[in-house]
Parts: structure tokens; sequence; C-alpha cells
């Protein structure tokens, strides 16, 4: 019977909400398990683990990924964003507010992919359209349907930020 070793593990030095952070992570884990389980930063969800629902949106670089295909290896250097990073000196981000505003986030699971993605989308186009809103979200599922006020909060965020 073959052994089994462990996976090798490797340093990674990354920017993750604003600060500096390295560290040791088996060179297969992914940058959803790296921020939940390593990080504590459990505000991306975990749910299909498979790309198909966006719930594990970040913001890398400032382009919206699915965390759970992402490898944490595959972030070093560069600039990661979390939901946790967004509110500042305790004012909440405009799409966190317009989501508020807007009754957007329903059950909340689907929540952060969604701010993220539209954190994404606001970053490259200050004034979207309402099709453009509707394509940024269209990777992140909600089982709620809240879909009419998902994408009212985020024109109203892009409004808000103007």
């Amino acid at each position: 019977m073959a052994s089994q070793r462990e996976p090798a593990a490797v340093d990674v030095s990354l920017r993750l909400n604003g600060r500096d952070v390295t560290l040791r992570v088996p060179a297969h884990r992914s940058l959803l398990d790296t921020l939940r389980d390593t990080l504590g930063l459990t505000g991306t969800k975990k749910v299909c683990n498979e790309g198909d629902c966006g719930a594990c949106t970040v913001l890398v670089d400032g382009r919206p990924v699915y965390s759970c295909l992402t490898l944490a290896v595959a972030c070093a250097g560069k600039h990661v964003e979390t939901i946790e990073g967004l509110a500042r000196d305790g004012d909440l981000h405009p799409v966190q507010q317009a989501f508020i505003d807007h009754d957007a986030y329903q059950c909340g699971f689907c929540t952060p992919g969604q701010v993220m993605s539209l954190v994404g989308l606001l970053r490259e186009n200050a004034s979207p359209s309402e099709d453009e809103v509707r394509r940024a979200v269209s990777g992140n599922l909600c089982r709620c349907g809240a879909y009419t006020n998902i994408v009212a909060a985020g024109l109203a965020a892009a409004k808000a930020k103007r």
C-alpha cells in the first residue's frame, strides 16, 4: 500500500481588503477555502463549490471571480477584496446600502456575491444601463428570485456614487 503524502504547501503574499497578508496554504487550496477557513472571512459564501452559483464572488485586482474556482496561489501579488472590505469607517458601501434600501437581499445568502459583482461593474462603468447591471449579476443565482430588486439596487448605487 502506497503512503499518501500531504500536498505541498506554499507561501502566498497578497493584499486582502487593503492589508498585506502572507500565509502558507496547500498548493491546491481554493481562494474560497483560504478566505473562509484560514482567514475567518465567512462573508464569502460556499454554496455549490463548482462555479455555478456566484455566491463566492470576490474581486481580484478589481475583477469579479468565483473564489471556489480560483486557487489561492494564483492570487499571489494580487489585491483581493471581499464583502468584509467594502464598508469604511462604519459606513456601508453604496451598493450595500442600495441592497438594504431596495430590499434586494431577501434571504441574504447570494447577497455577498451579488454585491461584489456590482461593485466590480460600478468601478468599471459608473453609469451602467439596466442591461449592463443585469449582465453583471447574470452569474449570480438568487434562489429567492429578487432579481428585480437586485437590478434596482445596482442602478440606485450607480446613481448614488455619481
